[in-house]
């Protein structure tokens, strides 16, 4: 159930309402009152620096579909998804799956990882979705297609579901705690770093191989490469100062260079963090979780376990180090920046604004409207410190019906160079289409965040839209997600 202290998006019946609703908020979101078709419309407008080409504004971002199988290889609904992002129209397609340079790194075991047949099957999909996009659109043209490189670090589970196989990089006070690690759990050595950086080398080579035109070396979200952001207190070459927190990214790059010299590089940073969050106790009733609450922190202030906060006050978004870290990208030559924030399994709320939780989260503990605003202003605000740079904005599916006014409007004042779909695309894949030809949005199609695309991986099934693709609806996976729901609500 919603929670009712909030005005749903999707109770809005046309864009004044919206835009009342943002002014109630005192939420600076551009809005324009009317959507334009391409050629007219910013969105349609092609994005190029140097050799960097790319035909449209919108960008899909990299996802884990839980749709693979044991060994790392794509399965039958990975390689649907991937045919829908052809579909969708977006000519850059950031990383289309989160791909892990190892085994023991992934987030899942269905994730798809670095393995003998990985060049064969990733250049597959590529082509499946470079032939659905054909399809669509006619020709592939202006098209970016990256591969998402990643390790999950701290929140590896690669053998079995349910079976946390953390890779740390330091000892967190509150995330230990959580997950219940001992207190001599180990922490990743720096030898072991440097195998892990030979794992992004050689998965950038198959990249490559596969004709991918860049990878994105991934440091978002609580994984291994965020986590070397806020490792403040690691002692030896990766902890510590900024510049030693910053030398994995330098010899990943300095490695994939030289293993796939034609390769682009891009980053999708969080560049903003909080501490974790919890339901409160006091409002959690009949299997409904209580509004989000942050995690008690005041004894350990300054809070040093974070990146792009204030750590006097972790509650606080502090841009300096993001900054810092995008000018070393561009002393790296690397252009291409997907900007998120926070850790989805510590404070959902800031990653993916919704109404509805997923099985393991929390009430939302603000609008959602507020998240989308927060991550739109950083983005909006390292965009204009770094015009140079190619900025893909995230938060934008709460805005449902009206993410296309919000999304042109935010290309035209130049807040973001192209907007980034997740949840969205699982929904309604055609949703970049229909907004660039001018037709009305399928409003049966439109991402109401149920979660359920969350809820399912948090419960071993495939990540897709349950409540609205027939695919996953109609399937014997839905009947097994409606259960588990069911249990846990009683």
């Amino acid at each position: 159930m919603a929670d009712r202290r909030f005005n749903p998006v999707g109770g809005m019946r046309d864009v004044q309402s919206f835009v009342d609703a943002l002014r109630r908020l005192d939420l600076d979101i551009p809005c324009d009152r009317e959507v334009l078709a391409a050629p007219r419309s910013p969105l349609a407008s092609p994005l190029a620096a140097g050799d960097i080409v790319i035909g449209n504004r919108f960008a899909i971002h990299p996802m884990e579909g839980w749709d693979g199988t044991h060994d790392g290889r794509p399965g039958d609904n990975t390689f649907r998804r991937w045919r829908h992002f052809g579909a969708s129209g977006a000519k850059l397609i950031w990383g289309g799956e989160a791909f892990a340079v190892r085994f023991d790194g992934r987030a899942n075991p269905h994730q798809l990882c670095l393995n003998p047949e990985s060049e064969s099957n990733l250049s597959r999909l590529r082509q499946t979705l470079l032939d659905e996009h054909r399809h669509a659109i006619g020709s592939t043209d202006g098209m970016l297609i990256g591969l998402q490189l990643t390790h999950s670090g701290r929140f590896s589970v690669p053998s079995a579901w349910g079976r946390r196989e953390p890779k740390i990089l330091y000892r967190h006070p509150l995330l230990d705690r959580r997950h219940d690690l001992p207190d001599d759990y180990p922490v990743l050595s720096d030898g072991e770093i440097r195998q892990i950086i030979e794992s992004f080398h050689a998965a950038a080579r198959v990249a490559a191989d596969a004709g991918f035109d860049f990878v994105d070396i991934k440091h978002c979200h609580g994984y291994l490469g965020h986590e070397f952001l806020s490792a403040h207190t690691r002692a030896g070459d990766y902890g510590g100062p900024f510049e030693n927190r910053t030398q994995f990214l330098r010899e990943v790059v300095q490695g994939v260079r030289s293993e796939a010299p034609g390769l682009k590089i891009g980053v999708r940073v969080s560049a903003f963090d909080s501490v974790p969050f919890q339901p409160d106790p006091t409002l959690s009733s009949a299997g409904k979780p209580g509004r989000g609450i942050a995690e008690s922190f005041d004894h350990l202030l300054p809070y040093r376990w974070g990146f792009g906060l204030n750590q006097d006050n972790p509650l606080e978004i502090d841009l300096s180090e993001p900054i810092r870290f995008l000018e070393l990208l561009r002393e790296l030559g690397i252009r291409l920046v997907n900007v998120t924030g926070g850790n989805p399994y510590a404070n959902p709320h800031l990653q993916r604004p919704a109404l509805y939780p997923p099985s393991d989260g929390y009430q939302p503990p603000e609008d959602p409207l507020i998240g989308v605003a927060r991550q739109m202003c950083v983005t909006r605000d390292l965009k204009r410190l770094f015009p140079d740079l190619l900025l893909v904005g995230s938060g934008y599916t709460y805005l449902q019906d009206f993410l296309p006014h919000v999304a042109q409007a935010a290309v035209r004042e130049g807040w973001v160079d192209s907007v980034g779909l997740g949840r969205m695309v699982l929904a309604y894949p055609r949703l970049p289409m229909d907004v660039l030809s001018g037709g009305p949005l399928q409003s049966k199609r439109v991402c109401r965040t149920f979660s359920d695309c969350t809820s399912a991986p948090r419960n071993a099934l495939p990540s897709g839209c349950y409540p609205l693709d027939p695919h996953y609806k109609q399937s014997p996976m839905a009947s097994r997600l409606k259960e588990m729901k069911s249990a846990m609500q009683k």
